[in-house]
C-alpha cells in the first residue's frame, strides 16, 4: 500500500472537504502536507488542527495574520500569496495536488503541479478552460499524471481503455457523451426564465455545490465548460462531444465505440466517488458513499438539450470551434456576469446576452504566452463589466 503525501488547493471549498473526508477514512493511505485556503479563516484553521500539515496558505498578509494566530502553537507554517501556491503544489516531498481553487486564481498553481511532474487531481475547470494547451503542454513536459475530477470527466475516463493516450480512432472511440442533469429549470417554461431569482437558480435538485457553480448548471454554462476541458482531456473534436440531459444524475457520462458498444459509469451523485477514484488510483477505497439501489431507482430518462432554454452550452462549443483564447473570453465574461446576477445586479437572461457580446467582440485571439492569456482574460471581463453597466 503506497502513502500518498498530499497539497490540496481549495481546501475549504466543497471539493476540499469531501476530500478531507476521504482522506481521514484512510489515514494510512494520505497524508496532508498543505491545506490552502481562501476567505473561510476558521474553517481552514479547523482543518489545520485535525490534519496537521506542514503548510498552510491563504491569499494575502491580513489574513495570514489571522490564521497564525489560530494555530498558534502548532507546528504548522503559515505563508500567502501566489507564488506560495505555486510552492507547495510543487514540494518535493508530495506526491498528489488537489486542484480545487475556484476560478482562475487555481490556474497557476495547477500549473506549477504539472511543471513538476506532480499526479495533478484537477478540480479547476478554468486551468483547461482558459489555458488548455498550456496545461497539457505542461503535464507532457513534466511527465505529470491528470487524473479528472469532475464527477462527468472522471466517468469518461473510467469507461475509456487503458491505457489511453488521445487517439480516440485508434482506440475505436466514437464518441463521449456528457450527461447534464438539466438543473432547476429543465422544465419550467421558457417565457417565464426572465423572471428567474439567484435563490432559485442556486437550488439544484441534485448536487450539493457552491453558488456559482450553481448558477452554471441552471444555465448549462457548467456543462459547456465541461465540453471543452473533454477536449483538452480527451483529444476530442467537438463533433466528437455530445451533452444528454439525464435528470436522475446517476450515469455521470458514457463513451460510445466504433461496434456501437457504450460503456458507462453509473453511482450516487456523490462527489467522494470521483475523489476517491483519483486519490486512490489504480487503486479502490471506500467513500462512506451509500450503495447505489438500480431496482429502488426505478427508471433512467435522456433527452436532448433545449439550446433555446439553454443558450450558453452552445455559446461554449461556438468558443471551442472558434479556437485561440475563445474559451477564455467565454470563461472571463461569464464569471462576471454570474456574479452581477448573484449581486441582484442583472436579471437571468442577461448572462447569455452579455457572453455572445463579450465573444463576438474578443473571441478568436491567440495568446503565446499565459501573460497574453491573462492580459486577454482582464480585457473580457473589463468589457463584461462595461456592458453591465449599459443594461
Amino acid at each position: 500500500m503506497t502513502l500518498h503525501n498530499l497539497t490540496i488547493l481549495g481546501a475549504t471549498g466543497t471539493i476540499g472537504v469531501n476530500t478531507l473526508d476521504v482522506v481521514a477514512r484512510h489515514p494510512d493511505r494520505f497524508k496532508v502536507i498543505a491545506l490552502t485556503g481562501q476567505n473561510q479563516i476558521d474553517k481552514l484553521a479547523e482543518q489545520c488542527r485535525q490534519f496537521r500539515p506542514k503548510y498552510a496558505v491563504v491569499l494575502d498578509a491580513e489574513r495570514a495574520g489571522q490564521l497564525q494566530e489560530a494555530l498558534a502553537g502548532l507546528a504548522i507554517e503559515v505563508l500567502y500569496g501566489v507564488e506560495a501556491l505555486e510552492m507547495v503544489a510543487s514540494l518535493h516531498e508530495v506526491d498528489s495536488v488537489m486542484a480545487a481553487i475556484v476560478g482562475a486564481a487555481g490556474m497557476r498553481p495547477a500549473l506549477a503541479a504539472a511543471r513538476a511532474g506532480k499526479r495533478v487531481l484537477l478540480a479547476n475547470k478554468e486551468t483547461l478552460v482558459m489555458a488548455g494547451q498550456f496545461f497539457m503542454d505542461a503535464v507532457a513536459a513534466g511527465r505529470a499524471t491528470l487524473l479528472p475530477i469532475d464527477s462527468e470527466h472522471n466517468a469518461v475516463f473510467q469507461s475509456m481503455p487503458e491505457p489511453y493516450d488521445g487517439d480516440m480512432a485508434a482506440h475505436g472511440v466514437r464518441r463521449i457523451l456528457l450527461t447534464a442533469s438539466g438543473g432547476p429549470f429543465r422544465t419550467r417554461a421558457v417565457e417565464t426564465l426572465a423572471a428567474v431569482t439567484p435563490e432559485e437558480a442556486v437550488a439544484h435538485p441534485n448536487w450539493v455545490m457552491g453558488r456559482k457553480i450553481s448558477v452554471d448548471s441552471a444555465t448549462m454554462m457548467n456543462k459547456g465548460l465541461e465540453v471543452i476541458e473533454a477536449h483538452w482531456l480527451f483529444n476530442a473534436a467537438p463533433e466528437q462531444i455530445d451533452v444528454v440531459v439525464h435528470p436522475q444524475s446517476i450515469i455521470h457520462s458514457m463513451v460510445e465505440y466504433q461496434d456501437g458498444s457504450v460503456l458507462a459509469q453509473l453511482s450516487n451523485p456523490d462527489m467522494r466517488i470521483p475523489i476517491a477514484h483519483a486519490l486512490a488510483y489504480p487503486e479502490r477505497v471506500e467513500t462512506g458513499v451509500h450503495w447505489l439501489d438500480l431496482a429502488k431507482l426505478g427508471q433512467l430518462t435522456f433527452e436532448a438539450p433545449d439550446t433555446r432554454r439553454f443558450p450558453c452550452l452552445q455559446l461554449a462549443y461556438d468558443a471551442l470551434k472558434a479556437g485561440g483564447s475563445s474559451a477564455a473570453v467565454l470563461n472571463a465574461a461569464n464569471e462576471v456576469a454570474v456574479a452581477a446576477f448573484l449581486d441582484h445586479r442583472i436579471p437571468y437572461l442577461a448572462i447569455p446576452e452579455t457572453l455572445a457580446k463579450v465573444l463576438d467582440r474578443l473571441g478568436g485571439r491567440q495568446a503565446a504566452s499565459l501573460d497574453d492569456l491573462e492580459a486577454i482574460d482582464a480585457e473580457a471581463r473589463s468589457l463584461a463589466e462595461q456592458l453591465l453597466v449599459t443594461k
